[in-house]
């Protein structure tokens, strides 16, 4: 198995520009994930978002959590639950953070500071993409903007350890529905994983990097020349892993279709195999079945949409 590709984006700034566009192509044509390095957010912010984290779950969720799954006796394997504690902040189109309870202000703050340089890294790989796919700068972002402007949200998680891994997930396989995602992971606990070629690969934990995945609208604009990818977290039974991902979405309004661009120039070899539907549609659908496949709910969404 060819290594994990791992992106430094300082080298975008050279000659080796366009190696670094190369790299970007293949994992998004091969991998569906990238890891960045030198993504230009400051090292001590991720490392103060880390602490926080990992504080405010230590504080505030990890009593909850194991009141949660105290009556789960874990004695059969379990396929309707996650072995995660979440919580959700939304940024765009509006932000939520205020509302959220038991955040003290260095986290609200470290998390709005964080929010804005990931939203700034989204826009740009976006515009990475749009280089390499031969669409005009701002494609990608235009197609996500709908009336309001893209929705951007961060999945805070921590994946405690767990007794009896081999009976529960982490989290169960999935493909996202969302734009790009964009993802500060744990640099000690492993447990993310992808599939790729029919097996399962591990996402390796790496101090200071981004890990970048796309989902089913890069796919759908790209008209599948880009792939969202099956991913998962597999339970541990050393330590909590924590994991913070960040989505940035089209938005509720924003009519997604493979970009006409693309048809043209690949028209003797590819023909329109994605849908157009409103992003809210697909969301609804995809709320029922997550954790199927995603091919149906292309097919699903074909069905019911109003173009």
């Amino acid at each position: 198995m060819e290594n994990f590709p791992v992106i430094n984006l300082d080298n975008l700034n050279g000659e080796e520009r366009k190696a670094t566009l190369d790299q970007i192509e293949d994992a998004c044509q091969n991998w569906g994930f990238f890891e960045l390095v030198n993504h230009g957010i400051p090292l001590e912010l991720l490392d103060t978002v880390e602490r926080l984290t990992k504080e405010h779950y230590r504080k505030c969720m990890e009593n909850r959590f194991k009141e949660a799954v105290a009556s789960k006796a874990l004695e059969v394997e379990v396929k309707d639950m996650d072995w995660e504690s979440t919580f959700f902040l939304r940024h765009l189109p509006t932000s939520n953070i205020s509302e959220i309870p038991d955040l003290c202000q260095e986290y609200r703050d470290a998390m709005k500071e964080f929010a804005k340089k990931l939203e700034e890294l989204a826009e740009e790989l976006l515009d990475l993409l749009c280089e390499n796919l031969g669409l005009e700068k701002g494609y990608l972002k235009n197609a996500f903007y709908g009336s309001k402007g893209p929705n951007f949200g961060t999945k805070v998680a921590n994946y405690p350890a767990c007794p009896k891994p081999e009976l529960v997930k982490g989290l169960r396989a999935h493909t996202d529905a969302g734009g790009i995602i964009l993802l500060l992971q744990d640099d000690k606990v492993s447990g993310l994983q992808l599939l790729k070629d029919d097996q399962w690969v591990d996402v390796p934990p790496m101090r200071h990097s981004i890990v970048v995945n796309l989902g089913d609208q890069i796919e759908v604009i790209t008209n599948g020349r880009y792939k969202s990818v099956e991913h998962r977290v597999v339970a541990r039974t050393d330590g909590t892993r924590m994991s913070v991902a960040s989505f940035y979405n089209p938005a509720n309004d924003a009519v997604i279709y493979p970009a006409p661009a693309l048809l043209e120039k690949e028209a003797q070899e590819t023909e329109q195999v994605y849908p157009k539907f409103v992003f809210e549609d697909y969301m609804k659908l995809y709320a029922t079945l997550k954790f199927q496949p995603k091919e149906p709910r292309f097919q699903a969404i074909k069905a019911v949409n109003s173009f």
